[in-house]
């Protein structure tokens, strides 16, 4: 049997086995890791002052349990009482509506691009979702109030402000479910198919289920995406003080459109209230985030 050689049986030294790393590769990596340290704290600085601002100025409205339920129906514009309990059950309510539309739509527009790519519809609708993803939201909202009000006749209302949100919620439900969908491995198609299992009954009984946690979670971002917006309730819907339950007429308020509102009262309750509703708007998004987050990890795949 040959033996080994004193060479090949000796281990190599640190030194022969890795190469020094030289000055200039050093310096290199010390500016970069300064300049992301910098690019960082540029980014965050702003950002926790603002969080600082808005939860200092607006944290004695949101302690106040009023502050949730009551409405600022009747009450002064110097008036410290009331509370914005309308303008969340209006962003509540036309927010609903939009899910109620977009979510069916961009889900199957989702499952359209991702299991039938071969579609005649399939290359349009990617290229209308492409344009309705860089579409601004005060385009949208004229849009909506081009069709919906001067074609139709139609009242401005918390419904149209609906409409206007699908517009800007549907791209969003479409690629995240299109991103989840290609994420599910093709093993578990065709796995099914080779049971004779037909691809309708595989898309809703193994493709959605496996996918379904990062679908909810797009839906829920793409409510937190458009619970904030200001420009389809500026143009489709008027501001009012107290709770309006018909949503096919009247003025409706919401979060934003409060804010909007109180910006023409100069006095101290008016800076009282718009500190208080962009804080109560920030939670509301955060939870939705939140819940996007709990959704995701209940829902995923459970693996033994």
């Amino acid at each position: 049997m040959s033996q080994i050689t004193p060479d090949l049986a000796k281990p190599a030294k640190p030194s022969e086995a890795f190469l020094p790393i030289s000055g200039g590769r050093r310096a290199r990596n010390t500016i970069a890791t300064v300049m992301f340290t910098l690019s960082f704290l540029v980014a965050v600085i702003p950002l926790a002052a603002l969080l600082y601002k808005v939860i200092s100025a607006g944290l004695p409205a949101i302690l106040n349990p009023t502050w949730w339920t009551n409405s600022l129906f009747l009450v002064s514009p110097t008036s410290m009482a009331g509370g914005v309990g309308h303008a969340i059950y209006g962003s509540f309510i036309q927010v609903l509506i939009a899910a109620v539309i977009s979510i069916p739509l961009g889900v199957a527009a989702g499952i359209l691009l991702v299991e039938y790519p071969d579609s005649r519809i399939a290359r349009p609708t990617t290229f209308m979702v492409d344009v309705l993803a860089g579409v601004p939201s005060v385009v949208a909202a004229i849009f909506i109030f081009g069709v919906w009000v001067t074609t139709f006749g139609m009242q401005l209302s918390a419904f149209a402000v609906g409409l206007a949100l699908v517009l800007l919620m549907i791209p969003l439900i479409v690629r995240s479910t299109e991103e989840m969908l290609k994420l599910v491995p093709d093993e578990l198609r065709e796995a099914s198919y080779a049971l004779g299992i037909p691809r309708w009954k595989t898309i809703v009984s193994i493709v959605i289920p496996t996918a379904l946690s990062g679908m909810i979670s797009g839906v829920f971002l793409a409510v937190a995406r458009v619970m904030g917006e200001t420009a389809p309730v500026l143009i489709l819907v008027g501001y009012t003080s107290s709770i309006n339950y018909n949503v096919l007429e009247g003025n409706m308020a919401s979060l934003p459109l409060l804010i909007f509102n109180q910006l023409s009262n100069p006095n101290e309750a008016g800076q009282f209230r718009i500190w208080g509703a962009a804080l109560t708007l920030i939670i509301v998004i955060a939870l939705a985030n939140i819940l996007a987050a709990f959704a995701a990890k209940a829902l995923a795949p459970k693996t033994k």
